[in-house]
């Protein structure tokens, strides 16, 4: 009686969206294109270095060919934009692990971890970078993780190369491992932080390797020790455990998780509409289990197992916590024969009492 009511309660709380907006479906191709716009970003602002450090320098002469041909490039691109670029384009800069854009600095959660353990203090001008994506994580949860990090971009390719691998033959790896793996590393991480009065985050951390390895790769031409260790999460997570990295591994993913946990904004099940497909569970990158309404804290508001739904069972509702399991969908075979039992069951039981 009492999971009935909760149940009840649940379907008429105030944070309920009883029909899915029907943009919901189209966000996972709008967050695509959020990725694929961070990534082109990471790629573009050395790029901008370049150029800031060529017109500084004042000997567009004696520049190379391609040197000549970035010049012009960046010229074309930035003059409807700036008047002096040497000055002017320092209004982007960084990466997703910090950076600047139009003078909002904004820093990475687990970068203000990393100092405040390393140099045992918080350094409050530093912090107060890293209030708005605190802020927007409380409210969305792993954001982040799905939206904003370019390591995503990368990884989510590197599952569709694994379907297809798998369509001609070749075995990929989906192993299981304890979650909370990814909560000890953030913990060892802020150890040895400490201990080393040094961020190590930033040598294990897919969003700091990538933006630090693309400049590098662009600005300074050549790589790091960090692109070896990205290419070997890639591996991992081809050979060995789906998203394996980002599921059991990334200690930004677990600051994530914990600040997110009670996030207000999240995805849930209308049950009324669900036919229990389960493609919400295959389509989803984290290996979670939307079809019985367990999301928790891991849930990085993707959307995908909103757009692969065919009854348009997933939505968004405005709640802190994940609803109790609502049974079956309604519009499955298992609810459907459910309810002919208990009809069965009544006229049974009416006819005895007749």
């Amino acid at each position: 009686m009492s999971d009935e009511m909760d149940l009840k309660h649940q379907s008429q709380s105030a944070g309920k969206i009883s029909q899915p907006f029907f943009l919901w479906r189209h966000l996972n191709k709008l967050r695509w294109l959020c990725l694929i716009i961070v990534f082109l970003m990471l790629i573009l602002i050395p790029l901008l270095s370049l150029y800031q450090h060529f017109v500084a320098a004042q000997g567009y002469n004696h520049l190379t060919g391609s040197e000549k041909f970035l010049y012009d490039s960046m010229a074309f691109i930035t003059a409807p934009f700036v008047s002096d670029p040497e000055h002017e384009l320092d209004a982007i800069k960084g990466t997703t692990w910090s950076g600047q854009l139009f003078g909002l600095k904004l820093t990475d959660p687990l970068a203000l971890v990393g100092q405040m353990a390393a140099g045992i203090e918080i350094y409050w001008p530093f912090a107060l970078t890293a209030v708005i994506p605190i802020i927007f994580t409380l409210l969305f949860g792993r954001f982040f993780c799905g939206w904003i990090c370019p390591a995503t971009f990368l990884y989510e390719l590197n599952t569709n190369m694994a379907v297809w691998l798998s369509k001609i033959g070749i075995r990929t790896g989906n192993r299981r491992f304890n979650r909370m793996f990814k909560y000890l590393v953030l913990i060892v991480g802020i150890v040895l932080s400490a201990l080393t009065g040094s961020i190590f985050f930033a040598s294990i951390y897919p969003p700091a390797v990538i933006g630090r390895e693309l400049y590098f790769a662009i600005a300074l031409s050549g790589f790091g020790g960090g692109t070896l260790f990205f290419i070997l999460t890639l591996l991992f997570d081809l050979l060995v455990a789906k998203r394996g990295f980002c599921r059991y591994l990334c200690p930004g993913g677990a600051l994530y998780s914990l600040l997110g946990r009670y996030r207000v904004f999240r995805i849930r099940r209308i049950v009324e509409k669900c036919n229990d497909c389960s493609k919400c569970n295959a389509v989803c990158e984290f290996g979670l289990n939307p079809m019985e309404d367990d999301f928790g804290q891991e849930c990085n508001n993707c959307s995908a197992c909103i757009a692969v739904c065919p009854k348009d069972a997933m939505t968004f509702a405005v709640a802190v916590k994940d609803y109790k399991y609502q049974g079956y969908g309604h519009h499955s075979r298992h609810y459907r024969k459910n309810q002919g039992d208990n009809r069965l069951g009544d006229i049974e039981v009416k006819n005895l009492n007749d």
